[in-house]
């Protein structure tokens, strides 16, 4: 029976949040960097690409089955960009790498454009082990529009611009429970825990 699982990640907002929702499986979460396992290298263009790297990395490093979460955004009028490049585009325009300046570069390039619409993207690759065959794979894709200036204080990330019409309020303006609820990740997460469910703990 699997006791613990490595998540591919040292991002403590990650780790909490899919800590809180792997729960029910009595599953203990811990993070890579706890492990001294060093970052993989993400060469990929796709979301489900650089997790599954990212997952057999911290799989063949722990000896454990892993599990990754590649997110980014994906803005319409950009083309789907920033997506995998998401955590570095702050550094595209001269800003330092993190998520206050990712923001901060968002809402300059934004500015004056019509066209807002974006999704929050979160895929979830899960592996036995590093050469597993068939790794479980989620997709979660949280639609909103880019607001103007940044609203609430709650999440990370993009969480503070990402409006979301059905309840009028931005990610970050909403209770941690209730983001999580709907959030990209949480829809990925939820879809993951019944993979898992159903494949590795049946």
């Amino acid at each position: 029976m699997i006791q613990q699982l490595v998540l591919a990640s040292n991002n403590r907002g990650k780790l909490a949040e899919l800590q809180a929702m792997f729960a029910p499986l009595g599953v203990s979460l811990v993070a890579q960097g706890t492990l001294d396992i060093p970052e993989a290298e993400e060469p990929f263009h796709t979301f489900v690409e650089n997790a599954l790297a990212k997952a057999r990395h911290a799989s063949a490093h722990s000896g454990l089955p892993a599990v990754a979460d590649d997110a980014g955004l994906c803005v319409d009028a950009f083309g789907g960009e920033p997506g995998v490049q998401t955590a570095y585009y702050a550094t595209r325009f001269g800003y330092p790498k993190g998520d206050d300046n990712n923001v901060r570069a968002l809402l300059a390039q934004m500015a004056g454009l019509k066209n807002r619409r974006a999704a929050l993207v979160s895929t979830l690759v899960a592996v036995r082990r590093p050469e597993d065959p068939e790794p479980l794979i989620a997709v979660g894709r949280a639609v909103g529009e880019i607001t103007e200036a940044p609203r609430g204080s709650n999440g990370f990330g993009f969480d503070p611009v990402m409006y979301i019409p059905a309840f009028g309020k931005t990610f970050a303006e909403l209770p941690v429970e209730v983001k999580n609820a709907n959030s990209h990740r949480g829809q990925a997460a939820r879809q993951m825990l019944a993979l898992m469910q159903e494949r590795w703990f049946a």
